[in-house]
């Protein structure tokens, strides 16, 4: 049987409706524009932005230079004070009104996903509405969230690409809906298209928000260090992190900064290995590019054997593949585990740490090998990692201390109790952690001594949604707490001597 490219889904078909339905967003030539001062604009500098998936030139991101972002984080700064005098019934409706032509245009929304960040169809549509969903719930519950608090003002947003709806445009939608105005930058590696359409819904319906397209370096100045920014949230990797953690230090800013660590599951006293080896197979969805994703496991030595009988199945029947390549007739997306890493870079850079792990000693359990009938002839598979497994990583390694991002996971035996709370530590705070225990009350004793913000007691945490407050410890985060009533929080202001909830440099102001 011939394979073919989901028809509905080509590419070209999908350009074609996007540059029909939202021509404002695009420039005469096609390519895709800024949205700033309120008004589709700036083509910028062209970075070229090829698909994960086979290699399809998608088109090109516009990216601005640091001195046209700050002209957008101006304008922001000057229409904050009409946005936040309008009615919360009035913001309410037009972001309603948002999410319902979100709604509308979900399917649409989930097929540009599968072509920017590689994940898989279903995995996509959940994203999207997941999103749409998550804000719908604080449409209804804003008015008792809010009280008598104050949007803060600008608040930048600066995320990853791994979800832009659900995470980025889910955050600027409840930021808005508090009375703030937003401005958020594309990630570099993915999320254009999708994020563009959201944004063009939004400003139809009249909501203060831009987006913009650029080096994080080159706008860092303007998204970051900005006296017109009021709130700066963050998601991305420690090493940026960081480095913007110590430039607000000394500011008077609200800020989120989301950051990885090494999530970690432990397997002590336990017995219930085919209920773990469901959680572990769910864990593998979109290739482990998740903050939440577990990517270590610490097992007590004795139940090693009875570990590896479930857990090589596991690996062995996950399903890789290119994500829109189905049979010629079939009508749905192929159902797999994942599809392409989000570039050949990070294929790159898990190799490095498989090749640095091997050479110094670590034990390779399984690597999977890639099927070519689940890819198109002759394409371009310089994205795709298959599932990998080392043991014993050594400490001296890259990959023992680091979050790979990826499917590639690592094992370590113990003997002890306080080796297993030791190994599940290793990042000095960790957005996750879990024990798979038979005894509760043994599980909670060693759950209460491990640096995950969430601690899962023989399941899988995640980040959460509505009313689950979310952060880290840790290097793992920076600045406010979020979700639920958290987020809103988080964006807006109360009385002059309030305490937020969060992960500061004064950690008296942790929860107790």
């Amino acid at each position: 049987m011939k394979k073919v490219i989901l028809p509905q889904a080509e590419w070209s078909v999908l350009m074609d409706r996007l540059i029909k339905e939202y021509p404002e967003a695009f420039d005469e030539e096609g390519n895709i524009l800024n949205l700033i001062e309120n008004e589709w604009q700036e083509p910028g500098n062209r970075k070229p932005f090829h698909s994960a998936v086979d290699g399809t030139l998608l088109g090109n991101y516009p990216m601005i230079t640091s001195e046209v972002c700050k002209k957008a984080v101006a304008a922001c700064s000057q229409s904050k004070r009409k946005w936040s005098k309008e009615p919360l019934a009035k913001r309410k409706d037009k972001v309603l009104s948002v999410l319902d032509d979100m709604d509308k245009a979900k399917e649409f929304l989930a097929f540009l996903l599968v072509w920017e960040i590689g994940k898989p169809y279903d995995q996509a549509l959940d994203g999207v509405n997941r999103c749409i969903s998550g804000v719908r719930w604080y449409l209804d519950n804003i008015e008792e969230m809010l009280g008598g608090r104050q949007p803060i003002g600008v608040v930048s947003n600066i995320a990853s690409w791994n979800y832009p709806l659900s995470v980025l445009v889910h955050a600027c939608l409840v930021q808005l809906l508090c009375g703030n105005t937003v401005i958020a930058k594309t990630p570099s590696d993915g999320g254009l298209f999708a994020l563009t359409v959201c944004f063009a819904i939004g400003h139809r319906h009249g909501l203060p928000m831009s987006l913009v397209s650029g080096s994080g370096a080159v706008l860092s100045e303007a998204l970051v260090k900005n006296d017109h920014v009021d709130c700066l949230s963050y998601v991305g990797g420690k090493s940026n992190g960081r480095i913007i953690a110590a430039s607000l230090y000394d500011r008077n800013k609200r800020y989120m900064l989301e950051m990885e660590g090494v999530n970690t599951y432990g397997v002590w006293n336990f017995s219930y290995f085919e209920g773990l080896g469901k959680q572990l197979k769910s864990g593998f969805k979109y290739g482990k590019q998740r903050c939440t994703a577990y990517v270590r496991y610490v097992i007590e030595r004795s139940l090693f054997p009875q570990f590896l009988e479930m857990y090589l199945p596991v690996l062995k029947s996950l399903k890789v593949g290119h994500p829109l390549l189905v049979d010629q007739g079939e009508s749905k997306a192929p159902d797999l585990d994942f599809g392409p890493l989000i570039n050949s870079r990070k294929v790159s850079d898990l190799n490095v740490m498989l090749t640095d792990a091997i050479g110094k000693g670590a034990v390779a359990l399984y690597q999977g090998k890639i099927n070519p009938y689940d890819f198109l002839p002759n394409q371009d598979l310089s994205a795709y990692y298959a599932p990998t497994a080392l043991l014993n990583v050594p400490k001296n390694s890259t990959l023992y201390h680091n979050e790979p991002f990826g499917p590639l996971d690592s094992i370590v035996l113990v003997d002890s109790k306080e080796e297993l709370v030791s190994e599940m530590n290793v990042s000095n705070g960790s957005l996750v952690s879990s024990i798979a225990c038979d005894d509760e009350q043994e599980a909670k004793e060693i759950g209460a001594q491990l640096r995950g913000f969430k601690v899962g007691i023989n399941k899988m945490k995640s980040r959460g949604d509505n009313e689950e407050t979310f952060g880290g410890i840790g290097e793992s985060w920076k600045g406010c707490f979020v979700g639920g009533k958290y987020l809103v929080l988080a964006v807006t202001t109360g009385d002059k001597d309030e305490k937020l909830v969060g992960n500061f440099p004064d950690y008296s102001l942790m929860p107790e």
